[in-house]
């Protein structure tokens, strides 16, 4: 889902600066949204936040496996009715977010960057599906997403093309991430993509193949003062089933009524997922020597209606993004194994995990 703490902490400072009355005037997430595609893989200027979030396993023909997390975010500054037209002026916000995990080597490691989209550095077209942040993009050639992002000490040049068509979550067009009018997103996902390119890794260059997913959400409210973060999972199973699960988190500890999920079926189709018809259990955790921060560090998650148990286990435990140069947030997104049973037969497969929201090192006093 993208790192959404980042995201309302800059929506709240930029509410400081500039006002609250240019935060209303951006369009809101409503029920009814039509999705269409491949238009709305492209930018949406109308909505305050977006971002665009690929993350996915990779094996060399070696059997040598890579993970990786890429995501560009957009955070408009003031709504296109008052943007200025001068090339310099400062109207939009464009961060990156890059990681890879080498399992053989039990290490990770990440690269960010932030761009105020001046002058071309970095922007997101709403007419054809590019976004980019100086070198690093990602594109759309028919069905194929071209990911590029990093150096030859750590990069990553990959093609995605989808196996599946998108998922959209939620219900009637919103994902909903909390209660009240317009705290909801538009969230869609292709949930299995073939993956194929190179990674560059450490000076040498390695031919890799793997699943991918996508993640694309946009909208324009922040969340509730009284919710700190959240816990997000995908899952690709080996026979071609998806889950995604989102569980927004109370200051308390309580999760948001409004967390929910989706079920892919191998052919295609979805279920809507109410919080009340799953749930994640904490099998332990990991602290940071970096941050200091304790995260969760594997999960059991369970489904009953679709008779589903699956045990998530971290490839390696410290995937910790510590983001300094751009949105001054601590959060653990990683890779997982996945494994456990399916209506009665053994399933295994992999998986991403996003935890924000547990540190508190790096949130400014606004």
């Amino acid at each position: 889902m993208g790192c959404l703490v980042a995201v309302m902490m800059l929506a709240s400072f930029i509410t400081v600066v500039h006002g609250r009355d240019e935060g209303q005037q951006f369009r809101r997430a409503l029920p009814g949204y039509v999705y269409r595609f491949p238009a709305d893989h492209a930018a949406h200027p109308e909505f305050r936040t977006e971002w665009w979030y690929y993350t996915g396993h990779l094996s060399t023909a070696k059997g040598r496996n890579f993970g990786f997390q890429l995501t560009f975010f957009r955070h408009a500054v003031r709504p296109p009715s008052i943007q200025s037209k001068s090339n310099w002026a400062l109207h939009t916000l464009y961060f990156a977010h890059f990681a890879v995990t080498d399992e053989k080597e039990n290490n990770y490691r990440f690269q960010e960057k932030v761009s105020r989209g001046a002058l071309g550095i970095a922007g997101a077209d709403s007419d054809i599906y590019r976004v980019w942040v100086e070198d690093w993009e990602v594109s759309l050639q028919g069905n194929k997403h071209n990911l590029k992002a990093g150096n030859k000490d750590m990069g990553v040049d990959l093609t995605l093309v989808p196996s599946k068509s998108p998922v959209i979550h939620g219900e009637n067009g919103v994902s909903q991430k909390a209660v009240g009018e317009g705290y909801a997103s538009h969230y869609y996902s292709l949930t299995r993509m073939q993956a194929r390119g190179v990674v560059d890794w450490e000076g040498q260059s390695y031919e890799v193949q793997g699943l991918a997913w996508m993640d694309h959400e946009f909208g324009s409210n922040q969340l509730r003062d009284y919710q700190v973060g959240w816990d997000w999972f995908s899952v690709q199973l080996q026979n071609q089933t998806e889950l995604m699960i989102y569980i927004i988190r109370h200051k308390d500890g309580k999760p948001d009524p409004t967390s929910s999920g989706t079920f892919v079926y191998p052919d295609g189709r979805t279920e809507h997922l109410p919080l009340e018809t799953f749930g994640v259990r904490v099998l332990g955790s990991w602290r940071s020597k970096k941050t200091g921060t304790t995260y969760p560090s594997g999960w059991l998650i369970r489904v009953p209606s679709k008779q589903l148990e699956l045990r998530l286990i971290p490839t390696v435990r410290d995937q910790e993004l510590t983001t300094r140069k751009s949105t001054l947030v601590n959060y653990w997104e990683g890779g997982v194994r996945v494994e456990g049973k399916l209506e009665g037969q053994d399933v295994h497969g992999r998986g991403y995990v996003e935890l924000t929201g547990y540190d508190e090192q790096f949130r400014p006093d606004i």
